[in-house]
């Protein structure tokens, strides 16, 4: 017998880590972590150069961490959940954390620039062409990306760009009438491509070329990308004061605590910049008298709305569940695909067909089961409500079918056998067993829906587009809007004033509000898990 002890062989190295035998595992994760950091350098590069250093650092602790991490030894549990963790600090808590920032500023129409920028635009748009500036035969040319100007003064071709004023550039000729005709180092561009690409046209008219290292000097610009002339605007910044003076009225503009420009006359400039307002757009909604009333009406329809969309959905669902459930129902499958059949249509395509369906004049709900009444479905508030509650009806009623279809398939017979034979009936067994144990598993559903719901926006946008608007109120809100489609409204994307500030709190609000209910929810359900 041998008193030999046999020595575990070592562990197997990773692929990943080995250079034996071809080491094609080594390459893919070498080329895959040289693809990160690319990405990542392009990343830290484009937030240098916009200067937002907080991304930038929190970008070099990513590709810092990830090349630590896919390259060391101890580190195999991080190699797995790294990539999740980066999407949630990237897809939520960035994005939760930037609409939570943008809640407590002005930002919205008018105050979507910081002030250097705004200034920048103010100074733009004031400006006017110098009387009697005379008109530079003008040749625009190209550098790869860059477009400048040159033109010729006092027989001399100079050239320059958004970024660099005016200078003369040796080597170059013109023509009899001054029209730039070779600059080394610059490729002239031709009036045929310009007439043939409208974007670049459009950016060569964007052009503003400093004449000078002086601003006062004014600007070269050109509306035909033949000739220029100088342009000068009337304002004039002073950074150590920060106003804005004009030089023909003599009114001084100074910034206020609200991102606007406002002359010692009580004029304002129409640009004005973004500013912390602290949780001011917060109490707006509530103290605003604008707001406040449409509001308070949309957070209670918005409840009302989720919730008995829920409650009607779920009881319909769950009686056909019951009904079809009933092994003396003949053609079961045949008649469950059609009961399903909504839930297969796309929600926004449906809630079209029942707005055209539901029109008062040429509807045919209205034709055919009203004998042509002029019942005005969508502009009346309540008949708007009741009927977008009963198209969501419609679209979600097959989808508790099928929940309720399943739960009930699932649900041990021996619980309601022992019912029968302890003489229980039909309503007892349900009250008392079935529904109980069917709440158990679809009462997590039921919460996920509210919180869907709470947030429909599609069929409120579809179906009513939020109206009929409110008659008392200025602000575009109407009887149907629920909170996430007032939110679309007051944002502007539809057109309008916009006040992003104002609709990323009510988003923050709205995110709390499904939290907490959500939450209280799901505690309360922890009580249905006892009856099993």
């Amino acid at each position: 017998m041998s008193t030999e002890t046999e020595v575990p062989a070592p562990p197997a190295e990773s692929p990943a880590r080995s250079w034996r035998g071809i080491g094609w595992g080594f390459i893919v994760k070498l080329m895959l972590m040289m693809l990160v950091n690319a990405v990542g350098l392009a990343i830290i590069m484009s937030a240098w150069g916009i200067e937002q250093w907080t991304i930038l650092w929190v970008s070099v602790a990513l590709l810092v961490a990830a090349n630590w991490i896919y390259f060391a030894k101890r580190t195999l549990p991080l190699k797995y959940i790294f990539p999740g963790l980066v999407f949630l600090l990237v897809f939520q808590v960035f994005v939760m954390g930037y609409t939570a920032y943008v809640a407590t500023t002005n930002y919205g129409a008018g105050h979507n620039v910081n002030m250097q920028q705004a200034v920048d635009a103010a100074l733009i748009q004031d400006e006017r062409q110098v009387e009697g500036s005379p008109s530079y035969p003008l040749a625009v040319v190209r550098d790869g990306d860059t477009l400048g100007f040159a033109v010729t003064i006092d027989g001399v071709v100079q050239v320059g760009t958004e970024e660099q004023p005016l200078a003369a550039v040796d080597g170059a000729t013109a023509d009899g009438s001054g029209m730039p005709t070779d600059i080394p180092g610059w490729e002239i561009v031709s009036v045929s491509e310009l007439l043939g690409d409208q974007a670049l046209a459009q950016q060569v008219t964007d052009i503003r070329v400093p004449v000078s290292d002086d601003a006062d000097d004014g600007s070269l610009r050109t509306r035909n990308a033949s000739t220029a002339s100088i342009y000068k605007s009337t304002l004039v910044w002073d950074e150590e004061t920060t106003t804005l003076t004009n030089t023909e009225t003599g009114v001084v503009y100074t910034p206020n605590e609200y991102g606007t420009f406002v002359g010692d006359d009580g004029s304002e400039l129409t640009v004005g910049f973004y500013v912390n307002i602290g949780l001011e757009n917060f109490t707006k909604a509530v103290t605003d008298e604008n707001y406040a009333g449409p509001l308070l009406k949309v957070t209670l329809w918005t409840f009302a709305f989720a919730f008995l969309t829920v409650a009607s959905s779920f009881l319909l669902g769950l009686f056909f569940a019951l009904v079809f459930n009933d092994d003396r129902i003949k053609g079961k499958k045949v008649l469950r695909t059609l009961f399903i059949l909504p839930y297969a249509f796309p929600a926004f395509m449906s809630a079209l067909l029942w707005r055209g369906m539901l029109n008062a004049e040429f509807g045919v709900i209205n034709q055919w089961f009203f004998f042509g009444a002029d019942i005005n479905w969508l502009g009346d508030p309540w008949l708007a409500r009741f009927a977008v509650l009963f198209v969501n009806l419609w679209l979600s009623y097959p989808y508790w079918f099928l929940v309720c279809t399943g739960a009930l398939q699932s649900l041990p017979s021996e619980t309601t056998e022992a019912a029968k034979i302890d003489g229980a009936g039909k309503w007892r067994m349900f009250r008392s067993i079935t529904f109980p144990l069917l709440m158990v598993s679809t009462a997590p559903l039921a919460i996920a829906s509210f919180a869907f719901n709470f947030n429909n926006f599609t069929i409120i946008y579809m179906l009513t587009n939020g109206g009929p608007r409110f008659t008392d109120a200025s602000v575009p809100l109407g009887s149907t809007d629920l909170l996430i489609s007032a939110i679309y409204q007051i944002s502007g994307i539809a057109g309008g004033r916009a006040d992003y500030g104002l609709a990323s709190a009510l988003s923050v609000v709205v995110f709390i509000v499904v939290g907490i209910v959500s939450a209280i929810a799901f505690r309360q359900t922890k009580k249905l898990e006892e009856i099993q």
